[in-house]
């Protein structure tokens, strides 16, 4: 009871700490929570977002489970069943990445420096969606983080960077580029876009503007 205790206090505010950090943050724009199907023809892999997901949902049904009557036996059961599930999903966390939770909370702490933020992403394995997701919406990562994580499969990473005010023209440019969803649209308004290439991106906005049928 007591580590399923500290789980709930420890991740019952980390949504109220990450709206805090964004709303301190207007020109940031959180990132669907949602994963993007970008490989439908392949089983997903058990990424820390989608382990982390499925943790929060079984914490919620153990605090709905406590919060009514039932037999005693019952109770002791599901209860007893619910807290192996949330154990088995912090020990996958940890797999992914060592002591998960920790890092998430150094993430997401008011003392959070760019250098560490660099750390945290150079030690990160590509599976861990969830933290890395987190650090490219950080308003304190730098641009050579950003650069990195850029290249991530994940496309709301990469969302995340194209509009990030901290990435550099470089990544930016590459960004422009990428075939495999229309982030150009988002550095066509990234203020570090250089000009030149700025121009030609919300030209081609105003073409495809143009191109569509008026209703």
């Amino acid at each position: 009871m007591g580590l399923t205790r500290d789980i709930t206090a420890t991740l019952g505010a980390i949504p109220e700490m990450a709206r805090t950090r964004a709303g301190a943050a207007n020109i940031m724009r959180r990132s669907d929570l949602v994963q993007h199907k970008e490989n439908e023809k392949k089983a997903s892999t058990r990424t820390s977002q989608i382990v982390f997901g499925e943790r929060q949902h079984l914490l919620r049904v153990l605090d709905s489970l406590e919060g009514t009557e039932l037999p005693i036996a019952r109770m002791q059961q599901e209860r007893r069943t619910l807290e192996e599930l949330i154990h088995a999903r912090t020990r996958e966390l940890n797999q992914i990445n060592t002591a998960w939770d920790e890092k998430i909370g150094l993430v997401l702490s008011a003392d959070a420096k760019p250098e560490m933020l660099e750390k945290l992403v150079k030690q990160a394995p590509e599976e861990d969606f969830y933290l890395l997701r987190l650090i490219s919406e950080h308003p304190r990562s730098n641009a050579k983080t950003l650069n990195k994580l850029a290249k991530h499969p994940y496309g709301a990473i990469r969302e995340n960077v194209a509009r990030h005010p901290n990435a550099d023209a470089a990544t930016l440019a590459w960004l422009s580029r990428d075939r495999s969803q229309p982030l150009w649209y988002l550095v066509a308004f990234n203020p570090n876009t250089p000009t030149p290439l700025q121009r030609r991106l919300r030209d081609r906005l105003k073409r495809l503007g143009e191109s569509q049928p008026s209703k």
